[in-house]
This record gives structure tokens, C-alpha cells and sequence, in this order.
């Protein structure tokens, strides 16, 4: 009788494990065949999976012609921010989408948009200026850069660059960066250094090691931390403000040297050099030899507009066509000079201010810039401005 009740028992248990294992088995079944349900835009932003895995998406499979003119009908409906970022979204889906977005997608120059971060470095629109404006952060010596014409209520602005001043020793640097996460200043895409007192500044335009190319794109989530770094700069421009210890002359009088601009852009049927990355292994070869080709030219030079003195205001006044409101030493505008010689410079272009910066309200300036500045080189520009100089006002 024990012997058959402990027969039992061994069986009962034996069953009892067996049935354990099964919900085991099948447990980890179960979990082995759970996938994240993740749409492909998150995958391209977030994780930055291998562009074939991404393209093998239901979105990749459409026709080109069909894609080209979805696209295009996108493109052409949104002028601006924020509604400018249903056309990054689309160039978000996947691979194949990204490489129709930029065919079809035009540079500053044709268009006057900024869409993606590489239009930052392009050269501005001929027909009209672009407006932006710059909003400075006293106690953290940040300053941003806005696309619109005024801040608004609703904070829709577009944030197209940052830059933080930090004072040396011997000189004071602002380093500008790509708004990837907020106040990160790792993927700097340029630097602007000054001189012992402050009279004059070079600015420098940095190269991005992008992983996978996905710098192409504007980045839509605070919280995605950089994967640019800088690799190489060099020089592309000078700032210089003239002395003026006795202040006998008037208002600061700047002259700006663009190297990377030749003055031949300005003439009828002049060509703006052009980039089409911010990564240095993605230049084609007319872009890996900038100094052959600027040495045998002479760079672009600007200089800042005369003010004229108002004897009824008793002070120094330019006309900035409403977009200045506030008199400050910093107000400026800056057109080209030429010589009166020079052949085939339209009378325009002489006449033509390409860069006006001015002071609109506390810490808030506005920066209109246009064709064949870029919105990186006006910026670097406006913030030579911000430093104080005591032997030129």
C-alpha cells in the first residue's frame, strides 16, 4: 500500500514538472517573438539601424514616380516653420525617401527656405532677405539664432543655431553649434576668436564625422543626444573694427574679408560656392580644394554703411526699413566693396546690403542676411558685434 501511494506521488510530480516546463517553453516563446512596435521615422531617429533593414518597410516599397510627387506636392505646400517639418519627416521615413527629399528639396538661393542644417552653410536667397533674429542669454553668454521676423507668443519659432561666448586670457571665443539638445554645444560647426583687445575676429568653419550621413537632417526630439563631432577647421573670414580712441570719427566702422567667397560670385553670372554636407567625406572634388581655387581670386569683401547725423535727433541714423527699433552702437549694415572699376558688378549689387543686424528690444536683435551670405557666416558676423570694444566706440 506505502509503495503504491509513493508510485503515485512520483507520478503526480513528474506530471506536475512536465506541465512547469511547458509554460516555461512556451513562456519564452512568447517573449522571443515580441517586437517593439516602433514606425520607421522613430527607428531612423533614435536607434539608427542599418539603412537595408530600414528600406524593407511597407514605406519603401512605393513607386518613385508616386514618391517624387507626394514629395513635391509637400514641399510646396509648407513655406515655413513649423509647418516646414512635414518635409524633414518625409526625408525621416527611410533611405530611399531621404535621397528623393534632397533631389526634389532646393538650396536658400532658388528657394529663400531653410529646411535642412545644411542650408545654414549656403548661401542666402538673391531675390529677398532672409529674416531671422538672435536672442541673447546674459547670465549664460548663450546666444540664439531664430528664423522669423519677431519672437511670437507661441514660441513657434524655428532654432537654426546656438553659440556660447566664453572669455580666454588672452582672447574671447564664441563656439556655434547645430541645436541638437538643448545648451549641448559638442557638434559645434564653427568658432569665432578675437584679438587680445578685441578688434579683430576670425571665424572658423568646422567640418562634421558624421556616422551614416544623417546630419542632413533637422533633429525634432530634444532628448536625441549628438553624433557629430568635429573634425577639421579652417579658416573662412575676418572681422576687423577700426581703432577710435578719441572718438572723432563717429560710429564703429567694421570691414569684413569673406576668404571662402570669391568677389567673381557678385558678378553677372557669378556662382556662390555651394556646399552639400556638413561631414568632410561627402565633398565632391571642386569642394575638396578650396584654397586652389580662392587663392587665384580675390575673396569678397564688405563694409558697414555710413550712418548719416540727424540734426533734429542729434544722433547717427540709418534707414533699416522698420526692422531696427532701438539705437544701439551695435546696429550695422553691411553692403559690398568694390571698386568703381571693377567690370561686370551690377550697379545693384554695389548698392545691395547684404547683412543688417539691429536691436529691436532687450537682448533681442534682428539679422537679415541674404545671397552669398549663409546664415552660419552672418551669424558669426553679428556676433563680433556682441564683444566689447572700448578703443572703437
Amino acid at each position: 500500500m506505502n509503495f503504491i501511494v509513493r508510485e503515485l506521488r512520483e507520478m503526480n510530480d513528474a506530471m506536475i514538472g512536465s506541465i512547469s516546463r511547458r509554460r516555461r517553453c512556451w513562456r519564452r516563446q512568447k517573449l522571443s517573438h515580441i517586437a517593439p512596435d516602433v514606425s520607421p521615422c522613430e527607428f531612423e531617429c533614435e536607434s539608427e539601424p542599418e539603412p537595408e533593414l530600414v528600406d524593407k518597410g511597407q514605406w519603401a516599397n512605393l513607386p518613385t514616380e508616386l514618391l517624387s510627387d507626394i514629395i513635391s506636392r509637400v514641399e510646396e505646400s509648407e513655406a515655413s516653420w513649423p509647418a516646414r517639418n512635414a518635409v524633414v519627416s518625409c526625408a525621416s521615413v527611410c533611405k530611399s525617401w531621404r535621397d528623393i527629399t534632397k533631389e526634389i528639396v532646393k538650396t536658400p538661393e532658388q528657394c529663400g527656405r531653410l529646411t535642412f542644417p545644411i542650408s545654414l552653410k549656403q548661401p542666402g536667397s538673391r531675390d529677398s532677405p532672409i529674416q531671422c533674429f538672435i536672442k541673447r542669454d546674459r547670465t549664460a553668454s548663450i546666444y540664439r539664432l531664430y528664423l522669423g521676423l519677431t519672437p511670437s507668443e507661441n514660441g513657434n519659432e524655428k532654432l537654426l543655431l546656438a553659440a556660447r561666448r566664453i572669455r580666454r586670457t588672452t582672447r574671447t571665443e564664441f563656439i556655434i553649434s547645430l541645436p541638437l539638445v538643448q545648451d549641448n554645444f559638442s557638434s559645434n560647426i564653427g568658432k569665432l576668436k578675437s584679438n587680445f583687445v578685441g578688434t579683430k575676429f576670425t571665424v572658423y568653419d568646422t567640418k562634421l564625422n558624421s556616422r551614416s550621413g544623417k546630419e542632413g537632417l533637422f533633429r525634432t526630439k530634444k532628448k536625441l543626444p549628438p553624433r557629430s563631432h568635429p573634425t577639421s577647421s579652417n579658416k573662412i573670414a575676418t572681422v576687423s573694427y577700426e581703432f577710435n580712441l578719441l572718438r572723432t570719427r563717429g560710429p564703429r566702422r567694421m570691414q569684413c574679408v569673406i576668404n571662402s567667397i570669391p568677389i567673381s560670385s557678385i558678378q553677372e553670372g557669378g556662382i556662390a560656392p555651394t556646399p552639400t554636407s556638413l561631414s568632410d567625406h561627402d565633398l565632391n572634388d571642386d569642394e575638396k580644394k578650396p584654397s586652389s581655387s580662392s587663392s587665384s581670386e580675390e575673396p569678397l569683401m564688405l563694409r558697414n554703411k555710413l550712418p548719416r547725423w540727424h540734426e533734429q535727433l542729434q544722433c547717427w541714423c540709418l534707414n533699416f526699413k522698420g526692422r531696427v527699433t532701438v539705437a544701439s552702437v551695435k546696429n550695422f549694415q553691411l553692403s559690398v566693396a568694390v571698386d568703381s572699376s571693377l567690370p561686370n558688378v551690377p550697379l545693384s549689387e554695389k548698392e545691395k546690403v547684404i547683412l543688417q543686424f539691429g536691436k529691436i528690444g532687450k537682448d533681442i536683435f534682428t539679422m537679415d542676411y541674404s545671397y552669398p551670405l549663409s546664415a552660419f557666416q552672418a551669424f558669426a558676423i553679428c556676433l563680433s558685434s556682441f564683444d566689447t570694444k572700448s578703443v572703437c566706440d
